[in-house]
């Protein structure tokens, strides 16, 4: 693998860590309730974060959205919207399935839809090439390690005795899963789609490490809106404005803001890394980014002593799918070595 491969899957992986990290900190924060939480992670990681870098970042920003075509900018934006349904269809889909498959079957789909399909339309004469094999390989080996991971969860809520085998809804709950996973890829189809902003940004005297900021700040403003308003909808059923006045430690104030830095932290490593891998950069990265996102997350659910009780089996299932997961990181960075 030459230099720049290296680095990419480097920054790729790196991202990776963070984004798979960002949800860590709200195990710190037991006066809040999840919606206070995910409230002030969107408000510091969706917008306010995103605006300052790129502000930072990017010489003469008015200019470079000005100067972008407008059927780029509503793309952006509009994957941008869709991706925040996804991220708040999650947590219904959860609800209703379970977080051991409902997690196996958004990522799952996530990763694939967000790689496959973009190929499949800019580079269609990809597909039966070394990459887009490799990618399609990667792909279902990575399924593959979705689901250990998911027989996993499933055995460890046996273990424990927190499953619960008649859910209500699971039908529906299928159906959320689906459309969750299709419309969190849609991050990934704004950086694709949107790469007009990347060069323009380019031609602005931005880095080239910096330069794909411009769509990231546009994608995550879309994205706010479906996760703020789903987050007002819990602060008035629940009632629970009132404990950001009366369970008021100033650590969570900080954890919340930690949770949209490494979030978006994340989010522009991801850019550098899949940049530096070249014209397919957004197409093959994305795979191994969600890939150690999970990983990522399932190492600090083990530090926080979710597993704990768990029987081996459970453990030989999820090791499995992180081993696995490992595989498919391998197959798809071959594919793309030249």
């Amino acid at each position: 693998m030459n230099q720049a491969l290296l680095w990419g899957i480097g920054m790729v992986t790196l991202a990776g860590i963070l984004q798979g990290s960002f949800a860590a900190p709200m195990k710190r924060m037991p006066a809040w309730r999840w919606e206070n939480s995910w409230l002030l992670f969107a408000l510091s990681g969706l917008l306010i974060f995103p605006w300052m870098v790129n502000f930072a970042t990017v010489p003469n920003l008015a200019g470079v959205y000005l100067g972008t075509s407008p059927s780029t900018l509503i793309q952006v934006l509009l994957f941008g919207t869709l991706w925040g349904v996804g991220s708040t269809l999650f947590g219904l889909a959860i609800s209703r399935v379970g977080m051991a498959l409902g997690f196996a079957l958004i990522l799952g789909i996530t990763s694939s839809f967000g790689s496959l399909i973009p190929m499949a339309i800019l580079h269609s004469e990809q597909l039966l090439a070394r990459r887009g094999l490799a990618l399609i390989a990667g792909s279902a080996i990575m399924v593959l390690g979705l689901a250990f991971l998911a027989l996993a969860g499933r055995t460890r809520e046996k273990d424990l005795g927190t499953g619960n085998g008649a859910r209500s809804g699971f039908a529906f709950g299928l159906v959320l899963c689906i459309f969750s996973g299709v419309f969190s890829s849609m991050m990934n189809f704004s950086f694709i789609f949107g790469d007009e902003l990347r060069v323009r940004a380019l031609q602005s005297g931005a880095s080239s490490a910096m330069a794909a900021n411009p769509i990231w700040a546009l994608t995550v403003t879309g994205g706010f809106v479906a996760n703020f308003l789903y987050c007002v909808y819990l602060l008035n059923k629940n009632r629970t404005w009132s404990v950001f006045r009366e369970a008021n430690p100033s650590a969570h104030w900080l954890l919340g803001v930690l949770m949209g830095l490494l979030w978006f932290g994340g989010t522009v490593l991801y850019g550098v890394g899949a940049a530096s891998l070249g014209a397919l950069g957004g197409i093959v990265g994305w795979p191994i980014f969600m890939t150690i996102d999970i990983i990522a997350a399932l190492f600090w659910g083990a530090v926080s002593g979710e597993w704990r009780g768990a029987s081996r089996r459970a453990l030989i299932y999820n090791w499995a799918g992180v081993g696995v997961l490992l595989v498919a990181i391998g197959v798809i960075s071959a594919g793309n070595a030249t």
